[in-house]
């Protein structure tokens, strides 16, 4: 069983995670850079479409906005940093794609 280490706490947007850069493959992220450093992903471990915690956006006074109803992409992934034997080092990362700002989050890290 894993236990999450926590929600990653970005330099970008704190509520959200740590944006990454992310090359994307057929099936979901292939690779991806947290700071300089370029993690490879070994295997998909699953992945899922969610809504975002409403404290986590900021809406306006009043109804509904399209930021707390839209859904994000999310994928599980393990990943090495590049360099390293997959047998010595591998991580599970979850890696999210938010369309509606274009970017990608690095949103928890298991052991």
């Amino acid at each position: 069983m894993s236990r999450v280490l926590g929600e990653v706490v970005g330099r970008v947007d704190e509520a959200v995670g740590e944006e990454v850069q992310v090359e994307r493959g057929p099936l979901g992220p292939a690779q991806f850079w947290r700071g300089p450093s370029r993690y490879v992903v070994g295997e998909l471990l699953d992945s899922w479409r969610e809504t975002a915690p409403w404290w986590q956006r900021g809406g306006g006074s009043g109804g509904a906005s399209a930021d707390l109803v839209a859904p994000r992409e999310v994928w599980r992934v393990e990943a090495v940093r590049a360099g390293r034997s997959r047998m010595s080092f591998a991580g599970v990362f979850d890696l999210s794609w938010d369309a509606a700002a274009n970017r990608w989050w690095l949103v928890r890290v298991h052991d």
